[in-house]
């Protein structure tokens, strides 16, 4: 049931986004204007994170999962309705409202109802979703606006999250709220819009061709200051919004550090193979969508088993291996060309979605198997925090990396086809690919693949780096610390790292 709320979530990202072209058209927009129907959901998104831990608390977790569904539902009937881009964008940051609870919530419900002995198994099943809305998220939006409707893609979420409503009402426990907790309101006005600047500033950055536009950079050093008045802010505040003693115990601490440079490197690779699929070889967006089915199909052969290992403590070594895995396929597409044969990139991404079932997963679990059960919502909430916005800077750099690349590689190309064009004859634009004659784009394909062969290079170097942190990743089958109540203390204050030195395990301690 968690599972289908998380796959509400996640695939209404990527499915909106092939449908962007079919939605100008409709509305009789722009590209600019339309594309805060995916930008307005992601801030929706990074406004309510930060709240969902705090919820869960003060509330119960089942309830607020509920109203989250109940919202989310409630956005994607209203957007299905849409009569005008700006009712689309205001019903998609309803979506966004709902949605941004969804995955920390439901990693708070699974973590409890597992223990920390089976967290690996259930956070693979939670991480299907996660990584396969990259996938299947093109796949379904293309079939749906070519042979349905636009409308449909909304559409879809609503029995999905009236089946959600009645599983969740008859599975879920009654968790007791702790109204003790004081919502941090400083925290909250800091933190949510701080995220949503920021965030907003790195979306900015492939539409206006890198970081020097105000449009840019004026919101994401805002909200970098914002966010860094909050940290600052929490780290003197008893009930932070975000409790940044989390960080003092060692699996969470590194496995966060792993968690970013993996994001950055790994989701900024992801934004590439449609694009090469479309750019370079001219497929439309259905077709990239099924060619990309192999990371998929690799990641979720992958997944089940990473659980089992990592309940049994083998979740260091399996990261390390996971991001090997990646790299070693990543090497296929620093080579890559325009006519690389389709067997070759499919095989490459099956074996890069088997390093995604082992990485992903396993670090998220080594962040929670250590904390204490009380403290697991909050700390779902950050480790989403540190996903969004370590996604956000992947993608928005390595956009960058590529415009510069492709520009560099095409001018010299346009330049000699406008000198072989009769007097007064304009070059082709590099933005009109798929409008080109087939014999310029048999000419422009080649150096485009060049700037994208270049790119993966970048994303190769960042998954390398990310390799680092995992040498210090907690190893063996470990366990949340036990709690030994001192009087007048909450118990928080004296929390140190639950974990062993690396090759000391639970047997040995024993």
């Amino acid at each position: 049931m968690v599972v289908l709320g998380a796959i509400m979530a996640m695939l209404d990202i990527t499915v909106v986004n092939v449908a962007l072209d079919r939605l100008i058209i409709e509305f009789h927009t722009t590209l600019d204007q339309m594309q805060w129907v995916a930008t307005g959901y992601t801030l929706a998104l990074a406004t309510v994170i930060p709240l969902s831990g705090w919820a869960a608390d003060r509330f119960g977790t089942k309830r607020i999962y509920l109203t989250a569904v109940f919202l989310f539902m409630l956005g994607s009937a209203a957007a299905g309705t849409a009569w005008s881009t700006e009712s689309l964008i205001m019903f998609r940051v309803l979506q966004g409202l709902g949605g941004g609870m969804l995955m920390p919530l439901g990693m708070t419900i699974l973590t409890r109802a597992a223990g920390p002995e089976r967290v690996g198994r259930v956070m693979a099943v939670l991480g299907v979703p996660m990584l396969m809305g990259p996938i299947v998220g093109p796949i379904l939006g293309g079939w749906l606006v070519d042979d349905v409707s636009w409308r449909w893609i909304f559409f879809i979420n609503v029995p999905v999250g009236i089946i959600s409503l009645i599983l969740g009402a008859k599975i879920l426990d009654k968790d007791e709220p702790q109204p003790t907790q004081k919502l941090d309101v400083l925290g909250l006005a800091l933190l949510s819009p701080g995220l949503a600047a920021l965030i907003y500033g790195l979306a900015q950055v492939p539409s206006h061709e890198g970081f020097g536009s105000p449009e840019v950079y004026l919101p994401a050093i805002g909200g970098a200051i914002l966010v860094a008045a909050f940290i600052w802010h929490a780290a003197r505040t008893p009930n932070a919004l975000i409790d940044l003693k989390l960080f003092r115990d060692r699996g969470f601490s590194v496995a966060s550090i792993t968690m970013v440079l993996f994001v950055v490197a790994f989701f900024g690779a992801m934004l590439l193979f449609p694009l090469y699929f479309q750019q370079v070889r001219f497929e439309g967006a259905l077709s990239a969508g099924l060619l990309l089915a192999p990371q998929g199909i690799g990641a979720m052969i992958a997944m089940p088993i990473a659980g089992q290992i990592v309940d049994r403590g083998g979740a260091a070594r399996l990261v390390q291996l996971g991001l090997l895995v990646i790299v070693g396929s990543m090497v296929v597409f620093t080579q890559l060309g325009a006519d690389t044969s389709y067997w070759t990139i499919g095989i490459a991404l099956f074996v890069m979605g088997l390093g995604m079932g082992m990485t992903m997963m396993p670090i998220m679990s080594i962040a929670l198997k250590t904390l204490k059960p009380e403290n697991v919502a909050r700390a779902s909430t950050s480790l989403n925090i540190i996903q969004q916005v370590a996604a956000s800077i992947g993608t928005a750099m390595l956009s960058v990396i590529l415009f510069n690349e492709t520009k560099a590689r095409l001018a010299p190309v346009l330049a000699e086809i406008a000198a072989s064009q009769p007097p007064g004859t304009k070059p082709p634009a590099m933005t009109s690919m798929q409008d080109l004659p087939e014999q310029v784009r048999s000419i422009l394909a080649p150096p485009m693949a060049d700037a994208y062969a270049t790119t993966f290079v970048w994303a190769l170097v960042l998954l390398a780096v990310a390799f680092v942190p995992t040498l210090f990743l907690p190893r063996g089958k470990v366990g949340p610390a036990p709690i030994e109540p001192v009087a007048g203390s909450t118990g928080l204050e004296s929390a140190e790292p639950s974990v062993e030195p690396e090759r000391v395990t639970e047997g040995e301690r024993r």
